[in-house]
């Protein structure tokens, strides 16, 4: 049997209001036209409007949500757009979050590999985006902070955020290992001293019996919704969500045969949507190698013109695999036109990249709100989550180099890893509007939209001015 329970209640009236849908829906459209900057920036785009502006999610609730999407292969920014839409309003809200958090983006690739395609022309995007990439580089900077705020509460949440950023920045240690490990500091830190440990209060019991009573701050004033996960709901959510992944391959299969390109990048892409953890960068080195080489999907050098694409257009990073199946089918149709093979192609890469995603939150995300009253289970994510402080410092400082710089390289000495960027391929109007959306966030105090909107109009008149 399933059972809803209402979670978040205003601590001092103990009153509740429920969020419109209406409402809702216009604020995914806004998170998922200001997607931009990877994930870190994505991320901080859903904190500033779900918890700082419209208070409808608790520091807490988002932070416990975000730890458990760090541990799933896939877009993290995604799948947190789905749980943060599943709380509001169950399943409806979060298909609505996580297929508007695609939209934008789908549609700019798409529109830009037909015209890459066809015209081999994509330069002017740039004239529109140069200045958005900048501009987020400050949101994640005030996210960072934020959040840096609220977690490293104390000596030991400092040093596990230190760790995770030096392991990861200079050592390259890989994202799941990283994770798992601040996971067991946090469960034997929580047995040994609990205080030190436990930050996120809301993840402990506060006298409601199944350890849901509101936020330690507060700040969550709505009806927030969860189910009681069971053996039959779990079942039922596996078999539909297995069903709608695999249902078009199985069609394209009997259709067109095992050799087609359809089929062929169905199973390719599906395969590379359950082992992308630690963000789209760790598997796109793969995918652009067996695109080209294996394949023949793309031509040495076009993965770059992907990334641009992705790296420019609001969404997912891991959005670029929607170009390379394009591409693709665009050169193998079988029995349709090069457009509409490449349309086709698109359209199902992106239904087995993201279908998994909504599998992940729908099949998971019950038994993690179930366990948020579990007071080990509090010291391990909270662990958990100063480490993904130092997670997004690490992005952060990636996402600089790589906004101000046009080369970066890797250095390797033994077991170190330096990111060194090459200070004569500084990009002079990136490092303006970049200054300008420092000073519009942390002096004069601006929104984020009113940042974007003259960061955008700033950079495309540099771009414009600036010669061939």
């Amino acid at each position: 049997m399933i059972m809803e329970h209402d979670k978040s209640v205003d601590p001092t009236t103990n009153e509740t209001r429920t969020v419109a849908f209406g409402d809702a829906v216009r604020a995914w459209v806004r998170v998922a036209l200001l997607s931009f900057g990877g994930p870190a920036g994505q991320i901080a785009v859903m904190h500033r409007i779900l918890v700082e502006e419209k208070k409808w999610i608790s520091e807490e609730r988002f932070l416990h949500a975000l730890n458990y999407c760090m541990l799933l292969p896939g877009p993290e920014a995604q799948q947190l757009a789905t749980y943060m839409g599943w709380l509001l309003h169950r399943t409806l809200g979060g298909l609505v979050a996580g297929i508007l958090f695609i939209l934008p983006g789908f549609l700019s690739i798409l529109v830009l590999s037909i015209l890459y395609a066809v015209y081999q022309q994509t330069d002017f995007v740039q004239a529109v985006f140069i200045g958005l990439k900048p501009a987020v580089l400050a949101i994640v900077i005030e996210a960072v902070m934020r959040i840096c705020k609220r977690v490293l509460k104390n000596r030991t949440m400092i040093a596990v955020a230190v760790a995770s950023f030096i392991a990861i920045c200079f050592f390259n240690v890989p994202f799941p290992i990283l994770i798992l490990a601040a996971a067991l500091i946090g469960f034997v830190g929580g047995r040994i001293s609990p205080d030190r440990f436990v930050v996120i209060k809301g993840h402990v019991k506060d006298g409601n019996k199944d350890g849901q009573g509101p936020s330690s701050d507060g700040s969550a004033k709505v009806r927030l919704h969860s189910v009681q996960p069971s053996l039959r709901r779990s079942l039922s959510v596996t078999a539909i969500c297995l069903t709608l992944w695999f249902a078009p391959l199985v069609l394209f299969w009997i259709a067109l045969g095992w050799s087609s390109v359809f089929v062929q990048e169905g199973v390719f892409f599906s395969k590379a949507a359950v082992v992308t953890f630690g963000g789209a960068y760790a598997v796109l080195a793969y995918i652009a190698q067996q695109a080209v080489e294996r394949f023949g999907w793309l031509k040495p050098g076009e993965m770059l013109d992907g990334m641009g694409m992705a790296e420019t257009t609001p969404g997912p990073l891991i959005q670029v695999v929607q170009f390379v199946a394009f591409m693709g089918a665009y050169r193998d149709p079988g029995p349709f036109s090069p457009l509409v093979a490449g349309i086709i192609g698109s359209v199902l890469t992106t239904w087995v990249t993201f279908v998994p995603c909504f599998l992940w939150i729908f099949l998971g995300a019950p038994y993690i709100e179930r366990l948020r009253g579990n007071r080990l289970l509090g010291a391990a994510l909270s662990t958990i989550t100063a480490a993904v402080v130092g997670v997004m410092l690490n992005l952060a400082v990636w996402f600089s180099m790589h906004t101000l710089f046009g080369t970066v390289t890797d250095e390797r000495f033994g077991p170190l890893r330096l990111f060194m960027p090459e200070f004569a391929s500084i990009n002079v109007a990136a490092c303006i509007v970049a200054m300008v959306a420092l000073l519009l966030t942390f002096w004069w105090k601006k929104g984020m939209a009113v940042t974007l909107i003259v960061s955008a109009i700033l950079g495309s008149v540099l771009y414009l001015l600036t010669p061939s």
